[in-house]
């Protein structure tokens, strides 16, 4: 708010207008922020439907008894949405811009929605199905909420060369882990998957950044991931084992594109030393 100097006429500028002036630009959230902050949202709210509908019912003796319940869906839903804002806050960050904030923010947002929400839907999973146990369960969990923290981390402080990731990407990673839950595999298989898919993310496999092509082809896959987990909410026909297929897709995925990355990678490195010996 601006006031005139009744004696000089001239203008007062109040405190809380320079206040604002003075806001450094790396404290002003651009449009890109604001979508990072919509997948920490959606992970929140992933940890408060899991707890809700899947874990509450369960205590309560009104569950329907096992991990696969149509109220486990939304959670699920969720997870996918934070996939979603996570793949637009980078585009729009390309194209426009991000506050120095920017990196920081999505890293903290990631730790939400793919560190601790699937990691907490591993635990609950261990208390509700039928042939889990809680204590290992919660053992895989945490394992999981360390690999992304460990991930997380050495991406922050570690270059890598253009176009690809180190390790699998956290929100790939934590939608296969959600996935083998859904699968409804036995109880010792499922811990193994999980846990290979948190070796996975703390490797050293090369992983493609979703650009262009690659982005749209992301994009559409978790909206038909979400419309499965819809089919099988309205309990359509084929509903169940249309989302069984989501899933098995989706971990066949996870376990196939570690293999062509490391064939490229040796394929590359054998060319270079054919190169050099030619040179020699």
């Amino acid at each position: 708010m601006t006031v005139i100097d009744p004696d000089t006429q001239a203008p007062w500028v109040t405190e809380l207008e320079e206040e604002v002036d003075d806001l450094p630009l790396s404290t002003r959230l651009s449009i890109a922020d604001t979508l990072t902050l919509g997948n920490a949202i959606c992970g929140f709210m992933a940890v408060y439907f899991t707890t809700t509908q899947v874990l509450v019912p369960h205590l309560m003796g009104t569950a329907d008894g096992g991990m696969a319940r149509h109220n486990a869906a939304t959670a699920v839903t969720l997870m996918l949405m934070a996939s979603v804002f996570d793949l637009l806050d980078g585009l729009v960050a390309r194209k426009l811009r991000s506050s120095a904030m920017g990196a920081e923010l999505d890293n903290l947002s990631d730790l939400i929605s793919f560190g601790l929400a699937p990691a907490y839907f591993v635990v609950v999973w261990g208390l509700v199905a039928d042939d889990a146990h809680g204590r290992v369960s919660a053992v895989a969990a945490v394992v999981v909420l360390l690999a992304v923290v460990l991930r997380l981390a050495r991406f922050s402080c570690t270059t890598v060369r253009d176009g690809v990731f180190q390790g699998m990407p956290s929100p790939f990673g934590a939608m296969t882990v959600v996935s083998v839950v859904l699968l409804e595999l036995p109880f010792i298989p499922t811990l193994l998957a999980i846990v290979g898919v948190a070796w996975l993310m703390m490797s050293r496999v090369e992983y493609p950044k979703p650009r262009g092509r690659l982005a749209l082809i992301t994009l559409a896959w978790i909206f038909i991931s979400m419309g499965c987990l819809a089919a099988w909410t309205l309990d359509v026909p084929g509903g169940h084992l249309l989302l069984q297929t989501g899933a098995a897709l989706q971990i066949l995925a996870a376990a196939v594109i570690p293999c062509f990355a490391t064939t490229r990678r040796v394929n590359t490195f054998r060319n270079n030393r054919r190169e050099a010996r030619a040179e020699q």
